[in-house]
């Protein structure tokens, strides 16, 4: 699907990020723009960078993990524009707290906004996009989605995202819909991920702690993700994706290889590499010698007290 001026593109986690980057990158090839985002203030700011830009825009406040308020989101856009053209289900939260000796609320959390955020996003809006001409839906997943190892969470939220992307794939397909369908699996990128918390939902109760282990893992993430792909280049990536009506988009070669590797390993019945060593980040020797220095410093202290 071309992008080209007078059509329309919707994108969560609009405020900031790749989110951003993405309604940019639409909005200078002249297409309308409904901006989604649960950080109001944020979300105002970026609504008034891409007006200027001169194209129309909409920003609806919206937790994707609601699917009322994405129902809303859908109802906006089409009681404004008119149609819908191209749906970046974007919106995405990491968790630093502890997976497995934290409250469950940071799964309710990650799930509701990285799993459930895209499907009700798809199901909000395919109706309306499958009666038009043509129309194109791209959901971000991450290298995550086919290569775990960064977070439980965080990876069982992409793979399923992967999945979704590509049984809708062939739902189009098979019936022969007029809507493209991309799934984004970057590596690392340049974006706030890691203060995501900031928007943590009042509902959930009290922000959990931070796992021990962050102390070792965080400073290597930040860096990593400091050094990473810019969001504009990325948007770049997804947009020339649309255009060409392709399915995968990815933004590390060395990633898909490394990805590639796990599934012959998994393929020979292989069990999970403890040495799996991720780019950009220390070898898995490392890290796993840091967190285990740290580990054995706690239960020290814990048997000194």
């Amino acid at each position: 699907m071309e992008l080209t001026p007078g059509k329309v593109a919707v994108v969560t986690g609009a405020a900031s990020g790749i989110g951003f980057a993405l309604a940019e990158r639409f909005a200078r090839a002249g297409l309308d723009v409904v901006l989604a985002d649960i950080e109001r203030p944020a979300l105002e700011a970026a609504e008034q960078k891409i007006a200027a830009i001169g194209v129309r825009t909409l920003a609806v406040p919206t937790d994707v993990s609601d699917e009322a308020a994405v129902q809303a989101l859908a109802a906006a856009a089409v009681d404004r524009f008119g149609a819908v053209h191209l749906l970046c289900n974007n919106a995405g939260v990491v968790s630093t707290a502890d997976p497995w000796f934290g409250p469950v609320t940071s799964w309710e959390w990650v799930l509701g906004v990285n799993l459930w955020g895209v499907i009700h996003g798809i199901r909000a809006f395919l109706p309306v996009m499958a009666s038009q001409a043509e129309s194109h839906i791209v959901n971000t997943a991450s290298i995550a989605g086919l290569l775990p190892g960064l977070d439980p969470r965080y990876d069982a939220t992409k793979h399923a995202v992967v999945a979704i992307s590509e049984d809708l794939y062939r739902a189009m397909r098979l019936a022969t819909l007029p809507v493209g369908v991309s799934v984004l699996c970057p590596g690392w990128v340049h974006t706030g991920v890691l203060d995501a918390a900031r928007n943590w939902p009042a509902s959930l109760g009290e922000v959990p702690p931070q796992a021990f282990t962050s102390e070792v893992t965080l400073p290597h993430l930040r860096r990593v993700i400091d050094e990473g792909m810019a969001p504009e280049a990325v948007a770049d990536l997804v947009a020339d994706a649309v255009a060409a009506g392709r399915f995968w988009i990815f933004t590390s070669q060395e990633f898909v290889d490394i990805a590639a590797r796990r599934w012959q390993n998994v393929a020979a019945g292989r069990d999970p590499d403890l040495d799996l060593d991720i780019p950009g980040l220390p070898p898995a020797r490392q890290l796993a010698a840091e967190i285990q220095q740290l580990l054995a410093g706690l239960s020290t202290d814990s048997a000194g007290e």
